[in-house]
């Protein structure tokens, strides 16, 4: 197998015309400078070289060899100086997938604060919910998944039925970021408007407001806990929308804080939900993947975002 090592050998003595001037150009002796050249002819099958006098020739295949070292030379160099610069967080590019609540509210401070400190990492964004935002993950469709997934519900004394497990992550790298509350919103005016807190068995008779189907099966879930099916009248993946309808009086629902905190809620009381119910927001990564640099940092400057 051809090595770089000898290539830079072979480039110097057709530069210089003899071992022992190519041995002071590399800063080597010229034993091993001979004993690499020896290497190379061993592993082209061929010689390289012929002395002629005190002088080195090319034969026709240390002449093709040299044009082709050339090339592959200045490519290696190149490549070493952009992975230098990847790993050194002067270069480098992550792709980050978001759900749209963590996109309004997260994500910006998180990529406005990394670009700041490495100008020369790019980060490239797009949406989408989980569990598919984890699947483009282990697809190879991202380098960071900023994603939720709701607690499990536990079993009351008489209710012998829980929630569903929460999702097997064992395979990645899991950086929690923030546990977000769910509140209940009520139109102004609403009876519940003013309390403190509320039970969600306060809600059984409302109509119901739902968000993204992942929300609407943990609304469920929560409202048989509490001993009610839910009547969900409208359904929304869009937060405005559905704080627009509570809000016009056409019934209750819950969001996470961080879904409201990216909105401006008009027209809608916020009350405190009893028992409390959170999703575990966190940046997800690949093991390997949390190994580069700028990915590492990504992942640090996300968890910084939603300390602030």
């Amino acid at each position: 197998m051809i090595e770089a090592r000898h290539l830079r050998v072979l480039r110097a003595v057709a530069t210089t015309g003899s071992f022992s001037a190519a041995a002071r150009e590399l800063g080597c002796t010229q034993p091993a400078v001979s004993q690499q050249m020896k290497a190379l002819e061993a592993s082209a099958g061929t010689p390289l070289l012929i002395r002629t006098g005190r002088e080195m020739r090319l034969t026709q295949a240390g002449e093709a060899l040299v044009r082709h070292a050339t090339g592959i030379l200045a490519g290696l160099t190149a490549a070493e100086e952009e992975v230098a610069a990847i790993a050194g967080l002067r270069a480098g590019r992550v792709r980050l997938v978001s759900f749209p609540s963590g996109s309004s509210t997260l994500v910006p401070g998180a990529l406005a604060a990394l670009r700041a400190e490495h100008p020369g990492t790019r980060v490239s964004l797009v949406e989408a919910e989980p569990p598919r935002s984890v699947e483009m993950l282990r697809e190879g469709d991202c380098d960071v998944a900023l994603a939720f997934r709701y607690e499990a519900r536990r079993a009351t004394p008489d209710d012998t039925r829980a929630g569903a497990p929460a999702e097997d992550w064992d395979d990645l790298v899991v950086r929690p970021v923030l546990a977000d509350r769910l509140v209940g919103l009520v139109p102004e005016g609403h009876p519940l408007a003013e309390a403190e807190s509320v039970t969600i068995g306060e809600f059984a008779d409302e109509p119901w407001i739902a968000g993204c189907p992942r929300c609407r099966r943990q609304l469920v879930d929560v409202c048989e806990g509490a001993g009610f099916v839910p009547r969900i009248d409208f359904a929304t993946d869009d937060y405005p929308a559905v704080i627009g309808l509570v809000g016009a009086g056409l019934g209750v629902a819950v969001l996470p804080e961080l879904a409201i905190e990216s909105v401006r809620p008009r027209g809608v009381r916020t009350v405190t939900v009893e028992p409390p119910v959170r999703r575990e927001i966190v940046a997800l990564t690949l093991p390997d993947l949390a190994q580069v640099p700028a990915v590492a940092a990504t992942l640090d400057h996300l968890a910084r975002a939603a300390a602030r």
